[in-house]
């Protein structure tokens, strides 16, 4: 009952009913009730002495109320708390209860019960201070819905923020997606807008930069690090799931999110990303921070900027690092673009090496081949050598192939050859490709002189070539015995009109 009595003990100190539920985390309903049964007896009075136990539990239930309702967990309130000092976890200590003792209620009775009882100590916060130009802080957060007004489509965007930590000046860039190349193209426009680069870059934990989260050694993007070595910054994850660590950077995505994005509409990420930095330098630069009370483009421009490790003479290129598996038609996709490696390595996983211009596959250290960058979804690089023998004699011996072949072995050749692709329902590429090829098996000449059979007989095909080849008809004679035709069948037929009746 030691509940009941904490809570009689406060209604005698005056307070409301709503205060106490709240402080002793219980219903209304329930302190309504306790009061009730208080002032029935003269409890509330403060010089009337308290009831014991076993008064208060039978008064209770004889109010209907059953006392194990305020808590299930009292019984065994020695218990729980020996266990909640040794750091046992709550689900544990019900699946003890329930095997010592019977115990039927829930977890959640637990919580409740740990939190009137043993309450944790409010997280305490230290305040970081960073040195000029020492440190920027990197977080993403979401940005406007755009509507592309020629298209019609509507997307989602985020928003890339990098803010300072001395001055709190900062840079922000509406983008469409979290990836690596999109992430290292943010802290390239950065690094230009500061005209400058910090000692040391704060970030989070995401995908795009970090591939295994530790709170000791987190494994870095390898094309991240490449940047970081490019750009001489030093990388600085939070431990996991400590966004404090980075409190700044947090700071500026609510105030860009809280300040920009509302009521505005954008129809394009460049209409977008044009706004928001004129309202970096006009507004977000020029207000006065809540902490430094300063303006943070003033403290930027006048201490910080100038401070600020160099640009290089020549940005380092840092391409991103992707493995993809070579699929069987000799194509590994990245970005939604295809590009062509040999054959041979079909089925297994090689390592692309992308650059803004160019997109490089290694079989582990390996160079096996080099493609342009392309961009538009759906598009192909192919190069010819990697496809397997029988693909590369397809596409070699190509329409003009077979005109130069036939022209070099006589006339009636590439008469037939140009009758085959004159054909405008049906492409008949391999039966040129399979007729010139009959010449291996026949020879040149034989093959002219079929070809000049099926011209004279106007069967100009493939098939017909190789049936007067295979039954030798090139070697006999083309003379072909006139028919004579009786009476009835020569002249104008019997009953033909002229065409000029038709018309009336």
């Amino acid at each position: 009952m030691h509940e009941v009595r904490q809570i009689i003990q406060r209604l005698r100190l005056g307070e409301k009913d709503r205060k106490v539920a709240r402080a002793q985390k219980v219903g209304r309903d329930t302190v309504a009730k306790i009061r009730r049964i208080a002032a029935e007896r003269d409890w509330l009075n403060a010089t009337s002495p308290m009831p014991d136990d076993a008064t208060l539990a039978e008064c209770c239930k004889a109010s209907g109320k059953n006392p194990q309702n305020i808590s299930t967990v009292e019984p065994f309130r020695e218990e729980v708390l020996a266990w909640h000092t040794q750091g046992i976890q709550v689900s544990t200590m019900r699946q003890a209860l329930v095997r010592k003792h019977g115990f039927t209620g829930s977890a959640h009775s637990l919580y409740r019960f740990l939190g009137r009882e043993a309450p944790t100590a409010p997280a305490a916060t230290v305040i970081l201070e960073f040195a000029v130009a020492e440190m920027a802080q990197v977080d993403f957060g979401s940005g406007p819905v755009i509507t592309d007004r020629q298209s019609g489509e509507v997307f989602k965007t985020w928003i890339f923020v990098m803010t300072l930590a001395w001055s709190r000046h900062q840079y922000a860039e509406i983008v469409r997606d979290q990836t690596v190349e999109t992430w290292i193209g943010c802290h390239r426009h950065a690094f230009e807008w500061f005209n400058g680069v910090p000692k040391k870059i704060r970030i989070d934990n995401p995908k795009c930069a970090i591939t295994r989260a530790c709170y000791y050694e987190p494994t870095v993007q390898r094309a991240y690090g490449d940047l970081a070595l490019g750009y001489g910054f030093v990388i600085d994850p939070c431990p996991v799931a400590d966004p404090a660590k980075k409190g700044r950077v947090e700071a500026g995505v609510k105030y860009v999110k809280a300040n920009f994005v509302p009521l505005r509409e954008f129809h394009s990420v460049v209409q977008a990303n044009e706004a928001l930095r004129t309202w970096i330098m006009s507004e977000a630069g020029n207000r006065i921070h809540g902490t430094t009370r300063e303006r943070p483009l003033k403290l930027f421009a006048q201490t910080e900027q100038a401070l600020l490790q160099p640009l290089p003479a020549i940005a380092p290129e840092c391409p991103v690092w992707a493995k993809a598996k070579l699929h069987p038609n000799c194509h590994v996709q990245f970005g939604l673009c295809y590009y062509s490696a040999p054959y041979r390595l079909i089925h297994q996983t090689l390592w692309l090496e992308v650059a803004p211009s160019a997109l490089r596959i290694y079989r582990e250290h390996e160079l096996v081949a080099v493609h342009p960058r392309l961009f538009k979804p759906g598009t192909r690089s192919t190069v010819e050598e990697h496809m397997p023998p029988e693909a590369q004699a397809y596409f070699m011996r190509d329409p003009q192939w077979c005109l130069t072949q036939a022209k070099a072995l006589g006339a009636s050749c590439l008469a037939v050859i140009e009758s085959l692709f004159a054909n405008r329902v049906l492409d008949h590429l391999r039966a040129a490709q399979g007729l010139l090829r009959l010449r291996d098996s026949f020879g040149p000449v034989r093959l002219e002189a079929a070809c000049a059979r099926a011209l004279r007989f106007g069967s100009p095909s493939y098939r017909t070539v190789k049936k007067i080849l295979k039954e030798g008809l090139d070697h006999q004679s083309d003379w072909v015995p006139s028919i004579e035709l009786e009476a009835p069948y020569r002249g104008a037929g019997r009953f033909s009109r002229e065409p000029s009746d038709l018309l009336h």
